[in-house]
């Protein structure tokens, strides 16, 4: 193995040339836990690696701590002495969500990762909605998207094809596969994404198949796959941490646990770029501040009346639009915080130095 073969060049190079004059060695995230990483050096070997203090005290929000698919620069230390991560680089790209629950803060899902392939299937698995928000994420992370419709042998034909060409107009610029990772039916396009030194993250729901999916990749059982609930039809148990897997035919994947929320972490204009169409009808608004409801004069509404827009894509518009606005009111109050706080301790800090300097004063002898 090689850095090229996990994605290192010429760029990531220039990056690190600091580092390297500082006798710290390249190597990439492949799986994190809650005390420690373990990183994969350019001779393959994968030790675990412990964080600089520096590097987590420099880090404005555990979004900018390292994650998988993350490079980092390491100090690998003597005998009996722990790889300490010392820095890690900017990353190209970053697939993340706002953490589940009432936070404001973000959570990486994967770093560097070149295209995010989301697996669902035709069944009970399947919603748009949540393929927009997918979408929607994918578009500000910079990554590329790809779907796969799997478990197709299990779903008639004309199903999983219906599936597949609604996610198609849904977001023109996804590739979208009809596949049975249980069959090793359609894998092939995955196989072709795949190639030394690209970066694929794999997420969707329990039980979609991605655990399957990707032992055929590995062409072994690299990771359990839990048997299926006849009542729910999904996975009992599958992935329970995100790890970086090299493929033996080149390429890598990070596998994910299942997602039970997929919240919302953008910005407003990526959210109208991913929904144009919706956005070029409210361009006819008679009023540019309509909020789409009852307003007077409302191109969308007249659009869902006249039934060339879904009320359920405009509904899950209006919801997301509501959702990245709380979320950067959170964000807004949380900044507000920790200025107040930090006021407030350079105040405490001038003055205990100003009763310092007083009683060194008073202590000093007369002259």
């Amino acid at each position: 193995m090689t850095l090229k073969d996990l994605g290192w060049d010429k760029a990531w190079a220039e990056l690190f040339a600091p580092y390297a004059e500082r006798g710290l060695v390249p190597a990439r995230v492949s799986r994190e836990t809650k005390i420690n990483y373990t990183a994969i050096l350019a001779d393959g070997d994968e030790p675990d690696v412990v964080l600089a203090g520096k590097v987590w005290h420099d880090a404005e929000c555990d979004a900018d701590l390292p994650s998988v698919g993350d490079w980092v620069a390491v100090d690998l230390g003597g005998d009996d002495e722990d790889c300490v991560i010392r820095g890690r680089l900017p990353r190209r790209t970053c697939f993340s969500r706002k953490m589940p629950g009432k936070t404001s803060e973000e959570q990486v899902i994967a770093a560097n990762v070149d295209v995010v392939l989301v697996v669902t299937d035709a069944g009970s698995d399947y919603n748009l909605r949540r393929m927009e928000r997918y979408f929607t994420l994918i578009e500000r992370s910079g990554a590329r998207p790809v779907v796969l419709v799997n478990k197709a042998d299990l779903f008639p034909a004309e199903q999983n094809e219906e599936a597949a060409a609604a996610i198609r107009e849904l977001c023109p610029a996804a590739r979208v596969h009809v596949t049975s990772a249980a069959e090793g039916e359609g894998l092939g396009v995955v196989r072709k994404i795949l190639r030394k030194g690209i970066t694929l993250t794999v997420v969707g729901s329990s039980g979609v198949g991605k655990s399957t999916l990707i032992n055929q990749m590995l062409g072994e059982d690299f990771l359990w796959t839990g048997e299926v609930n006849e009542v729910t039809g999904r996975g009992r148990h599958t992935t329970t941490g995100r790890e970086l897997v090299v493929l033996p035919g080149g390429g890598m994947l990070v596998d994910n646990p299942g997602m039970r929320e997929i919240q919302m972490w953008t910005d407003e204009q990526t959210l109208r770029e991913s929904f144009a169409d919706v956005e070029a009808i409210a361009s006819a608004c008679r009023f540019h501040d309509c909020r789409h409801q009852k307003d007077a004069g409302c191109a969308i509404i007249a659009a869902v009346e006249a039934g060339t827009l879904d009320p359920l894509r405009l509904e899950n518009f209006l919801n997301l639009e509501t959702e990245i606005g709380e979320l950067l009111h959170r964000m807004k109050k949380r900044q507000m915080t920790i200025e107040r706080r930090f006021k407030r301790d350079h105040r405490v800090k001038a003055r205990n130095h100003a009763d310092r300097i007083d009683l060194e004063h008073d202590e000093r002898p007369n002259s």
